[in-house]
């Protein structure tokens, strides 16, 4: 049985077109530091097409690490952040659950590349309000059917990485804002 984390594939192409507007918000802060490394370019484009059908999951599958080694090749933490970012979003094509640590990555580089605790607190909210109003009713309704951060021991959003910490807070906050009724 597949992971409840997993998604349809019509439903991991629908959140692949949102972690990869969400992944593309903090590219910049990536390519300042390496701008003659398209990895992390390359990985939101490929979601991109995942997304618009013209990429297959196994071949996606295969190449998912790809920006994820682009991490390995900054290292300022807002340009490593904006790297996982869009690791995440090439990551959809296998498993859904990937876009929320996709749009939490791009959360944490906005977040870091700001200022004082006061300022990198308010970039923060504004960033995850800004991916929350993003999201297509789609999207919404395919990320609210994965569960909730740290429920479900069998995906990204399991004991580890994407479920503690701050990144695990943002995803919480994420959860919560896609799903309120209140959201446009």
């Amino acid at each position: 049985m597949p992971s409840p984390q997993s998604l349809s594939e019509p439903d991991r192409r629908e959140v692949a077109a949102w972690a990869a507007d969400c992944a593309e918000r903090v590219l910049g802060l990536f390519e300042a530091e390496a701008p003659h490394d398209d990895r992390a370019r390359d990985a939101i484009a490929r979601a991109r097409g995942f997304a618009r059908g013209e990429r297959d999951a196994a071949g996606e599958i295969r190449r998912r690490f790809e920006a994820g080694r682009a991490a390995k090749s900054v290292s300022s933490p807002p340009a490593v952040a904006a790297a996982r970012a869009a690791a995440q979003a090439s990551g959809v094509a296998h498993m859904g659950a990937h876009a929320l640590g996709a749009a939490a990555y791009a959360v944490r580089a906005v977040e870091l590349s700001a200022g004082s605790a006061v300022e990198r607190e308010g970039a923060a909210a504004r960033e995850i309000d800004t991916q929350v109003s993003l999201a297509t009713d789609g999207a919404r309704r395919a990320l609210a059917s994965l569960p909730r951060v740290g429920d479900d021991s069998a995906g990204p959003l399991g004991p580890g990485l994407l479920s503690t910490g701050r990144l695990g807070e943002i995803i919480a906050s994420l959860q919560a804002g896609l799903t309120s009724t209140g959201s446009s």
